[in-house]
Parts: structure tokens; C-alpha cells; sequence
């Protein structure tokens, strides 16, 4: 479900969950344990990426309407805190993103300090609107930070969905790569951020990230309300006719 390798003191954190990497529980809870696990672990940096030609296509929807309500519930807090643990890590964390990065799997990419894409057919942006869920606040807030202001309404009431040369220019990703060197280039970028002083980076991080903490804590209403959505018949339904629209049968 969850690899890992190590390239000069940078751990490599493969997404390796199926065909396309979707989120379910077991493996948000799975990302979660490793980057709590190199939290502390003798390593300078850390990349984040994904199996096969896909990078992650955000949460799984067929066990989404599958499993219904107590399946969201189960669901979104382990969601909401892959994004926090990515998004308060203390080391430099860098996305290899190596295709599709949908939804969810783009918000994961943004939560990084860095993305580097690879330069082919995968396309990152998030669809959620059109999907018809609301955005949990967390991963508002993690695209607030990354995409600039002047898009970020766009790509979000749109749905947009992004080429990669696309993406560079509405902030989602920082840097093209070639598909086969996306990872070691990554891993480049992570032991140049690597390099710096460990605690002046921590700390940079962290007051640089904190405003976005913070309307996170003042939005726990509003979050309730996500999940209330979430787990309603109107929003199950939804789901379920853009699964049965957009994706291929089993």
C-alpha cells in the first residue's frame, strides 16, 4: 500500500493502492503513520508519489456510495488529517506528482512544499464541485496557500482540471519534469530544501503555514456542515450519478 525507499538521507514515499491510488481509509491511515513515523526518523526530506501513471485520483468513490454514510464518517476525518500531517510536516516535503492528480490527489500534491510534475497526459485540479461535494476546510486552505488568488475561484467553481504545462501556469505544480525523471528530480529539489537548517526550515514552515491552521480551527461549524453534506442522500446520490457519468465500468 505504502512503500518506501531512501536516496541520500531523502526518503521516497510511494503510493502504491490499486490502480489508481484512491483514498479510503486504510491507506489515509497508512500515509498518515509513515510521515508521523519520518517525523522523526533519520531522514532530511521527504518525496511523495505515486504508483504506475498515476499520482492519485482522489477519494474512492465507488466505496464512497458503496459504503454510504458511516463510511464518510469513518472517512473524512482520516482525510482531513493525511492533509494536516502532510501539510505540518516539519521537513522539506516534495511531490512527485508522476500523472493524474484528481481531487483529493491534487490537494495532497498542494499540501507539499514543492510539486514537479511530470510532463505527459496526466492532468491534476479539483473536480469536487462537479463531483458534488463541498471542499472540507483543510483543503481549501491548502489551495488558498497555493494557487493564486486570482485563480483559485476559477479552478474551484470549474472544476478545472489541468495539463501540465496548464498547471505550472495556475500555481498547482512549480516544475515539469520528463515522465521518467520526475522522481529524481524530486529527489534533487528535496536534498537541495533538505540542506538547510533543519530547525531555521521547521519554523519557516510553520509560520508560513499557521494563518491557514487557523481559519481551519475557526471553521469547525462549517466543517460539521461538510460532513452533514457529505453523508446525505442528496450528495450520495450525486456522487453516484457522476461515478456511473464518468467512469468505467468495472
Amino acid at each position: 500500500m505504502i512503500t518506501t525507499e531512501t536516496r541520500d538521507r531523502v526518503t521516497v514515499v510511494r503510493m502504491a493502492h490499486g490502480k489508481v491510488n484512491a483514498f479510503d481509509p486504510d491507506l489515509m491511515s497508512g500515509l498518515i503513520d509513515q510521515l508521523t513515523a519520518l517525523e522523526e526518523a533519520d531522514t532530511a526530506a521527504v518525496v511523495l508519489t505515486g504508483s504506475g501513471g498515476v499520482f492519485s485520483a482522489g477519494v474512492d468513490l465507488r466505496g464512497l456510495t458503496a459504503g454510504g454514510p458511516d463510511y464518510v464518517k469513518r472517512l473524512l476525518p482520516l482525510l482531513g488529517g493525511a492533509f494536516l500531517q502532510a501539510f505540518t510536516f516539519p521537513k522539506p516535503l516534495v511531490a512527485a506528482v508522476n500523472g493524474h492528480a484528481i481531487a483529493g490527489g491534487c490537494v495532497l500534491a498542494c499540501a507539499c512544499d514543492y510539486r514537479i510534475m511530470a510532463d505527459g497526459a496526466g492532468r491534476i485540479g479539483t473536480p469536487e464541485l462537479s463531483v458534488g461535494v463541498p471542499f472540507p476546510s483543510m483543503a481549501l486552505e491548502i489551495l488558498r496557500l497555493t494557487v493564486p488568488a486570482h485563480r483559485l475561484q476559477a479552478l474551484i467553481y470549474r472544476g478545472l482540471t489541468c495539463a501540465p504545462a496548464e498547471a505550472v501556469a495556475n500555481g498547482l505544480v512549480d516544475e515539469l519534469a520528463a515522465p521518467e525523471a520526475v522522481v529524481h528530480r524530486a529527489v534533487e529539489m528535496a536534498a537541495r530544501l533538505g540542506a538547510l537548517p533543519p530547525a531555521s526550515f521547521a519554523l519557516t514552515k510553520r509560520i508560513i503555514r499557521e494563518p491557514s491552521q487557523a481559519r481551519v480551527r475557526e471553521m469547525q461549524s462549517a466543517d460539521a456542515a461538510v460532513t452533514e453534506a457529505w453523508t446525505s442522500p442528496r450528495v450520495l446520490d450525486a456522487v453516484r450519478a457522476y461515478v456511473e457519468r464518468t467512469l468505467p465500468s468495472r
